[in-house]
C-alpha cells in the first residue's frame, strides 16, 4: 500500500460516525475489564476460607494456599485498577454529552466505589505484608476488610448501571439541567437490588470456577496431592453454592425486565408481536422482516415464565409496541438474543456440573475425581466468563437505542471526534499487551510456587514478636527442605493429612 492509498484509508475512517467507534471501545474495555472483576470479589473471599482454615485446623497446605492466593490477587487488582481507571475516563471523553447533562447523577454511585477502592487498596497490602508482621487472627482480621471493599465496591458501580437503566432521583429544571439530586434515591433506584445481587454472585460463581478449573487442570496432569485437591474443593464449593442461587437471582431480573422493560424483554425472548401464550425460542433470530426464523419454539413458555400466576394466558409485549425508532434495530435484538441463549444455556450446564458435585459429596463424602468431571470442570472457567460476558451484552445492546432508559439516546451522548477510531486501536493494543502481560506474569508466580513447592512463603508465616502464635506444622510433617516434586506429588516423606480432603 503505498501513501496516497494509506492516507485515502485513513481519510475514510475519520469520516466514518464515531458513535460505533465511541461503543465498540466502550464495549472492548468493559468486556476485559469485567473478567478482573470476579477475581477481585471473590479471590480474597477464597483466600479468607483457606487462611481461616490453616487456622482452625493447623493446617499447612491451606496455609499455603492462602499464601499464594493472596500473591495472585495483588496482581489481578494492579490491573484492574488500570483498567477501571481507563473506563473512568471514557466516560468523559466518549460520552461528554451524556455525562455534561447527567454527571451529577451518575457520578453518585463512582463517588462512593471510589472510597471502597482506596479501602481496599489500603487492606490488600496490610493483609499481604501482614504475613510475616502479625499474629494469626488479626491478620486474619485484616483481610475481611478486603472482602467487603470489593463487594461494596462492585455494588456501586452497578448502582450507576442500574440507574441507566431505571433512571431517578433528580429533577430537571428549566433549561433541561439535571437539579437536586437526591444520592439515596440515585444509588438504590428500582433496578439496583436486582442488578446488584446477579453481578455478586455472578461475581462467586466465576471466580470460583475460574480458579477450581486451574487446579481441576492440574489434576488431570497428575497432581492430585492434598494441596491441589484443597484448592479445588474450595474454589469449586463457592462456585457450587453460588450456582443455584443466580438460578433464582437471575429469575428474579428477568421478571423484574419483563415488568419494567418489555422492549428489552421482547428482545431477549425474540417476540415481534404483542401476545398470549408466547413461546420460548431457543435459539432462532429475526428475518429482514422483523420475523422469527429457525429455532426450536417451546409453546407457551415465555409467558409462563414471565407470570407463571396467570401462565401461558399471560401478555408479553412484543418489539412491535413501540416504534422502530425506540428499540433495538433487528441485527441487535438477534445480538441479544443469542447471547441471551448463552448465558442461560451455559449457566444450566454450570448448575448441573454443580449438582453432579454435591450430590457425589453427599453420597461419597468426597468430591468427583473421575477425568469426565474434571475434563468439564477445567473447562467451566472459560464457560463462566462467556455467559457472564453474555449477560452484559443483554443489559447494554438490549437497553439500544437508550443510554439513559427512555431518557436520552447513545447518539445524543457520544462525542461528535471523528478521531475516536484512533483511540479505539491504541486501546485494543495496549490492553493486548496489557493482558499477555498479566498472563506471563501469572504463569512465572504459578512456576516459582511450583519449584518452591512443600513449603510456605517463610519459616515463620506470621510475626517475629516473641510469645506470638504462629501455625504450627502437623505432627508427622517433614521439615522445609522437603517439597513436592515439580509435577505436584509427595516424595517419600508425606504430609500427615490434618483433616482428609478427598
Amino acid at each position: 500500500m503505498d501513501t496516497s492509498q494509506t492516507f485515502d484509508v485513513l481519510t475514510a475512517l475519520a469520516a466514518v460516525d464515531p458513535v460505533p467507534w465511541a461503543r465498540s471501545q466502550m464495549a472492548f474495555t468493559l468486556m476485559f475489564h469485567i473478567i478482573l472483576v470476579p477475581l477481585g470479589v471473590s479471590w480474597a473471599a477464597m483466600a479468607l476460607i483457606a487462611n481461616y482454615r490453616a487456622i482452625r485446623h493447623d493446617d499447612r497446605d491451606a496455609l499455603e494456599l492462602a499464601q499464594r492466593w493472596s500473591k495472585y490477587m495483588a496482581v489481578t487488582f494492579a490491573v484492574g485498577a488500570v483498567t477501571g481507571t481507563v473506563l473512568s475516563f471514557e466516560f468523559g471523553l466518549l460520552w461528554p454529552r451524556f455525562m455534561g447533562q447527567w454527571g451529577e447523577a451518575f457520578g453518585v454511585p463512582f463517588a462512593f466505589e471510589g472510597l471502597f477502592f482506596f479501602l481496599e487498596a489500603i487492606f490488600i497490602a496490610v493483609y499481604i505484608f501482614g504475613w510475616k508482621r502479625l499474629r494469626p487472627w488479626p491478620h486474619l482480621w485484616t483481610g475481611v476488610p478486603v472482602v467487603l471493599a470489593g463487594v461494596l465496591g462492585s455494588v456501586s458501580v452497578v448502582a450507576a448501571n442500574a440507574w441507566m437503566n431505571a433512571p431517578t432521583g433528580y429533577t430537571l429544571d428549566s433549561q433541561g439541567n439535571v437539579v437536586d439530586v437526591d444520592p439515596v434515591r440515585v444509588i438504590f433506584n428500582e433496578s439496583m437490588p436486582w442488578q446488584a445481587a446477579h453481578m455478586i454472585v455472578a461475581a462467586y460463581l466465576v471466580g470460583g470456577f475460574l480458579v477450581a478449573s486451574v487446579y481441576a487442570t492440574a489434576m488431570l496432569r497428575g497432581r492430585r496431592d492434598r494441596y491441589h485437591r484443597l484448592g479445588f474443593t474450595i474454589a469449586f464449593t463457592v462456585a457450587a453454592i453460588a450456582a443455584p442461587v443466580q438460578m433464582g437471582v437471575g429469575d428474579g431480573l428477568a421478571r423484574w425486565v419483563y415488568e419494567n422493560q418489555p422492549v428489552k424483554f421482547a428482545a431477549i425472548e425474540l417476540v415481534p408481536t404483542t401476545g398470549s401464550d408466547v413461546p420460548e425460542t431457543l435459539l432462532g433470530h429475526l428475518d429482514e422482516d422483523g420475523q422469527v426464523e429457525g429455532g426450536i419454539p417451546i409453546p407457551g413458555l415465555a409467558s409462563w415464565l414471565s407470570d407463571p400466576s396467570t401462565g401461558r394466558s399471560t401478555v408479553v409485549q412484543g418489539l412491535d409496541s413501540v416504534p422502530p425508532d425506540e428499540r433495538p434495530s433487528i441485527r441487535e435484538t438477534n445480538i441479544v438474543h443469542l447471547a441471551w441463549d448463552v448465558m442461560v444455556g451455559i449457566g444450566t450446564l454450570l448448575f448441573l456440573l454443580a449438582v453432579w458435585y454435591g450430590l457425589t459429596w453427599l453420597v461419597k463424602r468426597r468430591a468427583p475425581q473421575g477425568r469426565l468431571f474434571l475434563g468439564i470442570a477445567a473447562c467451566s472457567g472459560v464457560l463462566a466468563v462467556v455467559a457472564m460476558e453474555a449477560g452484559w451484552i443483554v443489559t447494554e445492546v438490549g437497553r439500544q437505542p437508550w443510554i439513559v432508559y427512555e431518557v436520552m439516546r447513545v447518539e445524543d451522548a457520544a462525542t461528535g471526534n471523528e478521531s475516536v477510531w484512533l483511540t479505539f486501536v491504541a486501546i485494543v493494543l495496549l490492553y493486548v499487551a496489557l493482558g499477555t502481560t498479566t498472563v506471563l506474569v501469572l504463569r512465572a508466580m504459578s512456576r516459582r510456587f511450583r519449584r518452591a513447592s512443600g513449603f510456605v512463603d517463610d519459616d515463620t508465616p506470621y510475626g517475629p514478636t516473641p510469645g506470638s502464635a504462629r501455625v504450627p506444622e502437623p505432627a508427622g510433617v517433614a521439615g522445609p527442605g522437603d517439597g513436592r516434586a515439580e509435577d505436584g506429588r509427595h516424595g517419600d516423606e508425606r504430609r500427615q493429612d490434618p483433616e482428609p480432603v478427598t
